[in-house]
């Protein structure tokens, strides 16, 4: 049985910001969520603010507005937002000790840690809830080193990358999940941060709060486990940041320790710059050279997912057109048509895998 949360977003719900709510959203296996707290939007429905598809989740002002309306009791708070640096927003605070003070844990997948907060532990002690902190780091003792067993591994694998941090590879993956075994492909997806954790995924890591000795073992480990535990016909990888993100460069330890030789790769047309590295003029590569790089690693780049954030092109369809015979590949819309479209490539990759 799934435990019952509440979300909180403060104002950020219709940002990328809130990619955490975003994904809690979009489904899972680990909670069900009752509602999502957001002062901007207020009575409406969480899905239409998010991507303009309702999922039957309301907004609320806040924690006490919801409790004085449900009848449902939430058992967590979730910190539904990840902004650049993995802080905490101070408007955040006030809210989430108010849950505390109704009696609810609090999960939080930030960089800053609530139980090295010294007012949080002593509220979370008098009000005897927990403070989940999913991005503390495992001790290394926990943690596997690459070992090379990754060559064992005969089920084809595939791993969503992404130009740029928060552009929806992990959401992509989870389409292409579901559309798989949709379709009699038994898929599994590896999670490698920390919504894909609160999602409920039964195998992967925490990339960025692993110790990078240890990313190249941690990446194999989720692979083999999830291959030997679960026997499926296809692997998915959850990919971070990109391969050319100056400010946390990621993408190669699943080509090279994860072994990955297919490669959905997410571009977001409205983007010039990478996310928040606007006012340093670092521009995002072109899909060209992105993925020629992915063929320099040994992997091949099966298709293009956009994601449309800020995108304000006038004729999309024109546009997937062009770019699909430009590059060669199929370019898809996620969000607009799905990926089943995408099939026939997973299949035909499958089969020569």
């Amino acid at each position: 049985m799934k435990d019952k949360v509440l979300v909180t977003t403060h104002n950020l719900l219709a940002t990328s910001f809130a990619k955490t709510c975003h994904g809690l959203l979009r489904g899972g296996d680990r909670y069900e969520v009752l509602a999502v707290i957001d002062t901007a939007h207020v009575g409406k429905d969480a899905g239409m603010v998010m991507d303009g598809t309702p999922v039957g989740i309301k907004v609320f002002e806040s924690v006490n507005d919801f409790l004085a309306q449900s009848n449902e009791k939430p058992k967590y708070c979730i910190v539904g937002v990840a902004p650049v640096g993995g802080q905490l927003p101070k408007q955040c605070r006030d809210e989430l000790i108010t849950a505390i003070n109704n009696g609810l844990s609090i999960v939080c997948g930030l960089h800053q840690f609530l139980n090295n907060d010294v007012e949080f532990q002593e509220i979370a002690k008098t009000n005897g809830v927990e403070l989940i902190d999913v991005r503390k780091p495992r001790p290394t003792s926990e943690l596997a080193f690459w070992s090379g067993d990754i060559y064992s591994v005969k089920t084809p694998k595939i791993a969503v990358l992404g130009m740029d941090c928060a552009v929806g590879k992990r959401t992509t993956c989870r389409y292409l999940m579901e559309a798989c075994k949709n379709n009699g492909i038994k898929a599994e997806m590896i999670y490698t941060g920390q919504t894909g954790w609160m999602q409920g995924y039964k195998h992967g890591f925490i990339f960025d709060s692993t110790t990078n000795d240890f990313i190249g073992g941690e990446v194999e480990r989720s692979i083999v486990e999830c291959d030997r535990e679960l026997s499926p016909d296809l692997i998915l990888i959850e990919g971070q940041a990109s391969l050319r993100n100056p400010s946390g460069p990621c993408g190669s330890e699943f080509l090279l320790s994860g072994n990955v030789k297919g490669v959905f790769l997410q571009h977001a047309p409205g983007r010039e710059f990478f996310a928040g590295l606007e006012d340093k003029g670092c521009r995002l590569p072109s899909v060209e050279s992105e993925i020629d790089l992915i063929r320099a690693y040994g992997a091949q780049t099966l298709a293009v997912t956009l994601n449309e954030e800020g995108w304000d092109n006038s004729d999309k369809k024109a546009f997937c057109q062009q770019m699909a015979e430009k590059l060669s590949i199929p370019v898809v819309r996620p969000l607009v048509d799905g990926v089943d479209s995408l099939i026939p490539v997973i299949q035909s990759f499958m089969m020569d895998a």
